[in-house]
């Protein structure tokens, strides 16, 4: 249970931000946003809130903002096509009632000659026979009333089309661009929590090469073997490539200097396949705020080079399917991750945010980072692409990608139960 609800909101979270930063660049685009939603399926929730409604939905695998001019508009109004019309106090029609105008007898019936919802933002129709054909105009944020249910119409300005292509990238960068964001600052959580290693030893283990050669608590380490290190992770890395290797280490000691030769033992890494070095020492941690600001943004590099390392693999033909996990191989390792202690989950969390901010951004179509080579393809162009043709594009990247992920979570129930 612990390992569900940890699951839920940690995918919650980075699904919301993610859609958040969408749905906010979006408007202040201009673009109408008539839906944010977390979930696919039927709703459970619902909520409508200047001008866009929010809701939440059966399956939690996702979310969406539903920009207007995305979708073609459902409903369309022919000549000859009897609606209801209400007015606002500058005479202007604010509610299109399409049918069930009965339901409506403040509205006054007429009959379509034509209508445009989009850019001239009139209608020509016949009232009374006295009356003849007149002309109304609509409110840009007038409501389209079908089957009892309100959509505010989308005039063209306020279309995801009618934006200069630099604009639809913003919207749609947004998206993976909060992931990031979302990711800094789960890892500044993660610092303030636990803190950040410094090279400074905090605890030597007993009968290891430490100390054997006296290492103590508190010894801060200056350089190996001449080479000035400035944090951790290059003292870490320095004595992991150097199994069996003699090293100087050059620490400070009560004020003073002394130089102390270390070899670390080799020891078997079963992930990257070759022997590593360890002294048995445990850093200290600091947790001041701007080595732990600063810390957060060097995690967030290091989770993206990692991406990008496993993603070259594809190139070199040594990638498999094993290096990805699904929702269940996601949802094993948050169980473990639980075990370790609640603040691990900061860590855990900003992890996956950056690796669905990365893949999100990956050139392939229904994914944001295939819409943005759709968007640059039309500022090349100077005119956007067929939107049929880009529709279908679209389509079949998500069905290769619903088939992708079947495949991986198959993968994951095999190698864990099977």
């Amino acid at each position: 249970m612990q390992t569900l609800i940890a699951v839920i909101i940690i995918f919650g979270l980075i699904v919301a931000i993610h859609e958040w930063g969408h749905l906010y660049f979006a408007k202040k685009m201009g673009i109408l946003c008539r839906e944010f939603a977390i979930g696919f399926g039927p709703k459970l929730y619902s909520k409508k809130k200047n001008e866009t409604l929010y809701t939440i939905r059966l399956f939690p695998i996702g979310g969406f903002v539903r920009m207007a001019g995305e979708d073609p508009e459902t409903v369309q109004i022919k000549p000859g096509y009897e609606i209801g019309l209400t007015f606002n106090d500058q005479d202007k029609v604010k509610e299109i009632i399409v049918n069930n105008k009965a339901k409506h007898p403040e509205a006054k019936v007429v009959s379509v000659e034509r209508i445009d919802l989009e850019h001239q933002l009139k209608i020509d129709a016949y009232g009374d026979e006295e009356e003849g054909l007149q002309t109304y105009e609509i409110d840009p944020k007038a409501d389209l009333i079908v089957d009892e249910e309100r959509n505010q119409i989308a005039p063209w300005d306020r279309q995801f089309g009618s934006k200069k292509p630099w604009q639809k990238a913003v919207a749609i960068f947004a998206g993976p661009f909060m992931n990031f964001v979302l990711a800094i600052v789960l890892f500044i959580g993660y610092g303030f929590i636990d803190g950040v290693p410094v090279p400074e030893v905090g605890e030597v283990a007993e009968t290891s090469p430490a100390e054997e050669v006296g290492l103590q608590n508190g010894d801060t380490i200056l350089a190996l073997d001449g080479q000035e290190m400035s944090d951790w992770r290059e003292v870490q890395e320095y004595i992991q490539n150097s199994p069996d290797e003699a090293i100087a280490f050059s620490i400070e000691r009560d004020s003073s200097v002394e130089t102390i030769s270390i070899t670390p033992t080799a020891v078997y890494h079963e992930p990257w396949d070759r022997d590593i070095g360890q002294i048995g020492i445990i850093p200290e941690r600091d947790n001041g705020v701007l080595l732990v600001i600063q810390n957060s943004f060097i995690q967030t590099y290091e989770v993206v080079e990692l991406i990008f390392d496993v993603l070259s693999l594809i190139f070199t033909g040594e990638f498999s399917i094993d290096m990805l996990a699904g929702p269940v191989g996601i949802y094993d390792v948050t169980g473990d991750v639980v075990a370790l202690g609640y603040e691990m989950l900061f860590l855990w969390a900003g992890m996956l945010s950056v690796n669905i901010g990365i893949v999100n951004l990956l050139p392939i179509p229904a994914l944001d980072g295939g819409r943005l080579v759709f968007i640059g393809i039309e500022a090349i162009r100077g005119k956007p692409l067929d939107p049929n043709k880009e529709g279908m594009a679209h389509f079949v990247g998500f069905a290769l990608l619903m088939l992708l992920v079947l495949m991986v979570t198959w993968n994951d129930i095999t190698r864990l139960f099977l």
